[in-house]
């Protein structure tokens, strides 16, 4: 059975093909073809010569000099000096204007290659070549916040390098950096375009090598989803014995387990919302506190490290706090993994133990080389416990954290607390779980209506928490927040100063003007959350410090009235306010002056300060402290 055979091809539609194909491949086979027609050329040129005009090649070196000839001839247009026959003159001047061809085809061809390259450069689709970089997955505004946190950890580097992949034009992204962040000093940004959910796309920032990964979440109706997605390409991916730790965030806490799963035992997901839940209920009841996290996050300020340190090994906690002349302990970290913030004075530090240290910075941790300061004990005040009391809480505005801070105000609140609602939201209380201490109330309000929030009674209340409204865009919603602050305050000075302010913003860039409302705390969420990844890819291992410091069963930060450690007035210094704080099972971490509280950026707050420097509180101050409660 014969098999069916088609048309015939011809050898030179096959011959067409196969030039075809050639010049497909791009600029070097279009710069061979050129070279080869520069190489025939020239033979033939000076093969003619010797052939047609003999005479004339023997004056010029024969084959040899007729040769090099037509090359000059060929490359260089030149002026037509040669002296020869009319054959041979005819010949080099045939090399000439096929060299004129060929060149300015050749600087063509170069011209279009170059131009090709660079787009294709800015596109960022070129794999980039690092080692112990932190690789950025996604874009949004926590980008900006986290590479500039990430530029000030690194100041003490030689060099280091953050990759970012996303879904983006290239150029903007590097031009909305350079707007947004500025100057990166010894930190390079290197963006490339691609889907991070893309194996191909995923190797361009070189993962296998990176030090750290964090997953951004996208400005999306659904953010969640796509990092759970992105989450899970990663722990699909095959790694070598290096495998990067990875961080991330989710906003519903709904999807914490999911992301947990998806991420794997190497990864690091915090709930968003859980964190700015308790950082709003823990500031409403601590003035400053929020300053106080803004500072331990953030690495222009103080942060935590885990360092071991053999010897203390034997030494009670109660002594490492005196074991430094730099550096505060705050905590120990064991072998298998878990923190104890602030334990028991005498608890027995092992050899497996490493100290969990506040300092400025880890270059600047130091152990005491000599006596330590001396302390003033004649100024050291023994202070009762305050017995706790039903507190009067204002709630204004609603949104969907709101029914989580209600559940959470509960457990810290004493029995009879009340808690009033003051929105424009239907009565909430119905859909509520069942409360233990907090008794509830609603009022329909306007929170920029002056008028509305005097009717209230603001000034019977001990606390107040704005929250931003859910129903506006972010922007909005903070310009009525900033209203409603600024009312509050007026009304405040009028009363006397009887209430403190917790405000929720949306964009940190408000925070700076609502500075001017001179509330206590500010919660920027979104920013606090972008500051703790980029703790956690640094060091994964202060998840748990975080963690332990958030949970209210666990040692919490307080700002303590200063008279409860000294004695008003009197002349002390750090060291003496340490083992005042000491004897009362706390560990001091600063204090808060009063006469700063609302002038930005610090509001007062002094973290980890020089333990002999001679320190003078008055009544009004506070103390900062690690403490059960």
């Amino acid at each position: 059975m014969r098999r069916a055979t088609g048309p015939r091809v011809r050898w030179r539609d096959r011959l067409q093909y196969w030039f075809d194909t050639t010049m497909s491949r791009g600029t070097p086979a279009l710069i061979g073809w050129l070279g080869l027609a520069s190489a025939a050329l020239v033979l033939v040129v000076a093969s003619l010569t010797i052939l047609i005009a003999p005479r004339d090649a023997d004056d010029n070196g024969h084959w040899p000099g007729v040769l090099w000839r037509s090359l000059l001839r060929t490359l260089d247009a030149g002026g037509m000096d040669e002296e020869g026959g009319g054959p041979y003159l005819a010949l080099m001047f045939t090399s000439t204007i096929g060299g004129i061809f060929i060149v300015s085809t050749l600087i063509g061809v170069l011209t279009t290659g170059l131009e090709n390259r660079i787009t294709e450069l800015r596109k960022g689709r070129s794999r980039i070549v690092e080692h112990d970089h932190t690789v950025l997955l996604g874009w949004s505004e926590q980008v900006f916040t986290v590479i500039a946190e990430l530029a000030e950890a690194n100041q003490s580097e030689r060099r280091s390098c953050v990759a970012i992949l996303a879904d983006r034009d290239k150029v903007e992204m590097e031009d909305a950096i350079r707007a947004r962040v500025g100057d990166t000093g010894r930190t390079r940004v290197v963006c490339r375009r691609g889907n991070p959910l893309k194996v191909a796309d995923l190797s361009l920032v070189g993962p296998d090598t990176a030090r750290s990964i964090m997953v951004i979440s996208p400005p999306v109706d659904d953010p969640d989803t796509h990092v759970i997605k992105v989450l899970l390409a990663l722990g699909a991916r095959s790694w070598g014995d290096r495998r990067p730790h990875v961080v991330g965030a989710v906003h519903n806490t709904a999807s914490l387990p999911a992301a947990r799963l998806a991420g794997g035992p190497l990864a690091r997901v915090i709930d968003a919302d859980d964190v700015a839940i308790r950082l709003i209920v823990q500031s409403h009841r601590q003035s400053g506190l929020s300053t106080v996290y803004t500072d331990l996050l953030d690495f222009e300020g103080h942060e935590f490290y885990i360092r071991p340190e053999p010897s203390l090994t034997g030494t009670t906690y109660g002594q490492a706090l005196d074991a430094y002349d730099l550096g505060i302990p705050v905590g120990l970290w064991h072998a298998d993994g878990t923190v104890s913030m602030n334990p028991p004075m005498d608890t027995v530090i092992t050899a497996d133990d490493e100290i969990v240290i506040l300092a400025e910075d880890d270059l600047l941790i130091r152990l005491a080389r000599g006596a330590r300061p001396s302390i003033v004990d004649g100024a050291i005040t023994t202070a009762a416990p305050r017995p706790r009391r039903p507190e009067r809480t204002l709630l204004i505005g609603w949104n969907h954290r709101a029914p989580k801070i209600i559940h959470l105000l509960d457990d810290y609140v004493e029995p009879g607390s009340v808690l009033d609602i003051a929105a424009l939201s239907e009565d909430p209380r119905d859909a509520l779980p069942p409360l233990t201490n907090l008794t509830i109330g609603h009022t329909t309000c306007d929170s920029t209506d002056r008028t509305q929030l005097e009717a209230l009674d603001v000034g019977s209340y001990k606390h107040v928490i704005v929250l931003a409204d859910q129903d506006q865009d972010p922007e909005h919603a903070d310009a009525r927040t900033l209203v409603a602050l600024l009312h509050l305050r007026d009304m405040e000075d009028e009363l006397g100063d009887p209430y403190s302010i917790v405000s929720e913003i949306n964009d940190d860039a408000n925070r700076e003007i609502a500075q001017v409302t001179k509330t206590d705390d500010f919660v920027v969420s979104d920013k606090l959350i972008s500051l703790m990844l980029t703790q956690l890819s640094e060091n994964r291992h202060l998840f748990h410090v975080f963690a332990d410091l958030l949970d209210p069963s666990g040692s919490e930060i307080y700002l303590k009235p200063a008279s409860d450690y000294l004695r008003p007035g009197a002349a002390a210094n750090f060291a003496t306010v340490t083992e005042a704080a000491r004897r009362r099972g706390e560990t001091a971490l600063g204090y808060r002056l009063r006469t700063s509280f609302h002038t930005p950026p610090a509001y007062g707050v002094v973290l980890n300060p020089d333990k002999a420097a001679p320190l003078t509180l008055s009544a009004e101050d506070r103390v900062i402290v690690l403490a059960e409660k």
